[in-house]
């Protein structure tokens, strides 16, 4: 295992670990940390968009998907943590599969997307959440979360869809600028937008289809 690869897999264990106790304590921790995340994201988009109408449209969105974040903390808050565990594992899947059986490219957009890392997006997505619906159901813990393994499972792929398609966008606006990362904050992943590209995306339409 690479040391990349590791760096990755750690960073991505104590960010479900760090959103997972934020679940438990409560609503207004995570909304100072949504809040956060918004300006270190629009910060590091500001460096990455020298376009004035690519920065202000790029803006709006996070503001758009802040603002949905924060309705879901409000009503839901365990399909937000389910929504970012899907991603998470998006992300962490296409990353270990490419890694490992390579294979032809997805697109030049991002030279190291690959059909390979594509199908292990979806399937760790899907495993995720299997196992998730699973440890639930086994320890009868959030209960109030309410929904099928079937209904899981379509979420999964869809967000995980989404989140690769914000990976993408994301991507292209750095092959622009000729960098790797949006920044250097997290290790094995780069910057805080690097991290959340998908999550833009999926948390707002994951909330519209869903809830």
């Amino acid at each position: 295992m690479s040391n990349e690869l590791k760096k990755r897999l750690i960073t991505s264990i104590i960010i479900l670990t760090f959103l997972f106790f934020l679940v438990l304590q409560g609503g207004i921790l995570f909304k100072i940390f949504v809040l956060l995340i918004f300006l270190l994201a629009s910060f590091e988009w500001f460096n990455l968009s020298k376009n004035k109408f690519v920065f202000i449209m790029g803006l709006g969105l996070l503001f758009f998907s802040s603002t949905i974040t924060f309705y879901i903390i409000k009503e839901n808050l365990l399909f937000l943590l389910v929504v970012i565990l899907i991603c998470v594992s998006s992300d962490v899947g296409g990353f270990v599969f490419g890694k490992i059986f390579k294979g032809p490219k997805l697109t030049k957009i991002s030279p190291n997307k690959t059909y390979s890392g594509l199908i292990g997006s979806y399937f760790f997505s899907v495993c995720s959440i299997f196992l998730f619906f699973k440890i639930i159901e086994y320890y009868q813990i959030f209960t109030e979360f309410n929904s099928s393994l079937n209904i899981l499972i379509i979420m999964s792929l869809i967000i995980s869809t989404t989140s690769q398609i914000g990976d993408l966008i994301i991507s292209f606006f750095k092959r622009i600028r000729k960098v790797k990362n949006t920044g250097n904050l997290l290790p094995g992943h780069g910057g805080i937008l690097d991290r959340i590209d998908g999550m833009i995306f999926s948390i707002p339409i994951s909330y519209f289809i869903f809830l």
